[in-house]
């Protein structure tokens, strides 16, 4: 199974996607965001035969949702609107995590929805293995 994962900003989104295996994640891009993100998002998923989309859900420490937490359901409510496939999983700390592990790159945000991806993928599917 193929998938997506998206690091939702405000300025910036961050997309990584399985191999074909679908057992690693992968940066892919990062685009703006902007009025064209979605058909952007639709063409990748066409393209690549995507089946689920993974979107960071930003919480605070205490597990509570932090601003931009409305804006990315918004963004999900829209994904799933165009048919999509959508689910939320928890992402804490992942763009610092890939600036600590590559430094900052205009890649950074398209490492952290690997980052994402990496965790969905290490709890759901890969559950005691």
């Amino acid at each position: 199974m193929r998938l997506m994962a998206i690091d939702y900003g405000e300025k910036r989104v961050g997309i990584a996607s399985t191999d074909e295996t679908g057992g690693f994640a992968l940066p892919r891009a990062v685009w703006p965001n902007d009025k064209t993100l979605l058909d952007k998002i639709f063409k990748l998923k066409e393209d690549e035969g995507i089946e689920k989309i993974i979107v960071g859900e930003s919480r605070n420490l205490d597990g509570s949702a932090n601003p931009i937490q409305k804006e990315i359901e918004k963004f999900k409510s829209e994904l799933e609107k165009r048919g999509a496939e959508v689910v939320s999983h928890p992402e804490v700390f992942t763009t610092v995590e890939a600036r600590r592990l590559q430094g900052q790159t205009e890649m950074t945000d398209a490492s952290a929805a690997a980052l994402i991806l990496k965790s969905f993928l290490d709890t759901v599917y890969n559950k005691g293995t």
